[in-house]
């Protein structure tokens, strides 16, 4: 996933406009000052450099007059404090060269970060309109919608948050006995070749495009785009929209829980056959800030399908064996909750999430006692 297209205009494209503008005002009055800081610094040198070189000229014609004089050393004291008073002149003009260059570059440091400030202000306060105005779209739609009814294989927007779910089976009411009647004898019938499975994503027409919204707002567009779909009578050319999930196992607080987690938060999938029609109407479902596409072309880009198949196609071990998020990492100290050393402290030396264990360093009599425990056996401090 690379770039998403921004070929509409929104306050967050102005504001980032703007934006741009303002650090580009910034750079060159920051370029000015320095430019204008440096051309006074060279006539302060060039200023000292020739008032030294009066003062070297006076001691020399002092120093030569001395001399025919008939004052050897006092000629030589007089050339000596010319050439001093020279050297200060022209360190002191270096100084002050120095300190005005300094000074502009700290004024221009305060012009970039002043823009900066007010470029991000901008960006903030118009991605914080845009939301508002993307949220009041959304309630005018469901207000619209009347008693809620949505269409046919629309999500409703909690269908996607995190779910917690048992992970002890409900058991099942006991039958109630029936009378079995006798068994009639029946030809043999040839085994029918199972149906493709309904969520394969190959099937029918059409290519898988990301498209990419607002983090948080992923179900709501599905929603939306799915009602779009079906009021636009766009069936025959938009297929599938989809969120890919995945199970994950999480420890909180000891206690194990299968979540159900969004794969790319801000991004969902949508099977199209891609015309101006249909990114018309994708592109335009409140939520959606636009497309992937590959480089730097405007055209989305569709995904290849080995893509589909690490993204969208699901192993049959990936039901049975969900991923851990374990909350914990190997140097983090835990308390043990339960078993022969409850209410200790220790350190994590080791983790296996294979095995949902743990080998725990307790200090016991002052010496540190490798222990093996399960996830649900301790906690975080």
């Amino acid at each position: 996933m690379e770039d998403v297209d921004t070929t509409s205009d929104t306050p967050l494209t102005d504001a980032l406009e703007d934006a741009a503008e303002v650090h580009d005002l910034a750079d060159d009055a920051a370029a000015e000052t320095i430019a204008e800081a440096a051309v006074e610094a060279e006539v302060v040198e060039a200023t000292a450099d020739r008032g030294a070189e009066v003062i070297l000229s006076e001691g020399l014609a002092e120093a030569a007059t001395l001399l025919d004089a008939g004052e050897p050393d006092a000629a030589e004291d007089a050339l000596a404090q010319s050439i001093s008073d020279a050297a200060d002149i022209e360190e002191a003009g270096e100084e002050a060269a120095q300190e005005i260059l300094a000074e502009a570059t700290i004024e221009a440091a305060v012009m970039e970060e002043t823009a900066d400030e007010i470029g991000q202000e901008l960006v903030q306060n118009a991605a914080g309109a845009e939301e508002a105005v993307v949220e009041q779209e959304y309630l005018e739609m469901e207000a619209a919608q009347g008693d809620g009814e949505l269409a046919p294989g629309a999500m409703s927007p909690e269908a996607g948050e995190e779910v917690a779910r048992d992970p002890e089976p409900t058991p099942e009411p006991e039958p109630v006995p029936v009378p079995i009647p006798e068994p009639e004898p029946v030809a043999e019938a040839e085994e029918a070749p199972a149906p493709p499975a309904a969520d394969d994503p190959f099937r029918g027409p059409g290519e898988w495009y990301v498209v990419h919204t607002y983090a948080g707002y992923e179900n709501k567009v599905k929603t939306n785009l799915e009602s779009r779909i079906h009021t636009m009578q766009m069936e025959g050319k938009i297929f599938r929209v989809h969120i890919p999930m995945e199970d994950v196992m999480e420890i909180k607080s000891g206690k194990k829980q299968i979540v159900q987690k969004k794969v790319f938060p801000g991004y969902l999938l949508v099977k199209m056959d891609y015309d101006n029609d249909s990114w018309y109407v994708v592109r335009n479902t409140p939520g959606v800030t636009g497309f992937v596409s590959a480089g730097t072309g405007t055209k989305p880009t569709p995904l290849s399908k080995r893509e589909v198949e690490k993204i969208l196609v699901v192993k049959k071990e990936d039901h049975t064996k969900p991923a851990v998020r374990l909350g914990f990492e190997e140097g983090d100290i835990v308390r043990i909750i339960s078993g022969p050393f409850a209410d200790f402290n220790g350190t994590i030396s080791e983790i296996n999430p294979d095995q949902a264990k743990l080998k725990v360093l307790v200090n016991i009599f002052d010496r540190e006692t490798p222990v093996e425990l399960g996830f649900d056996q301790v906690s975080k401090v």
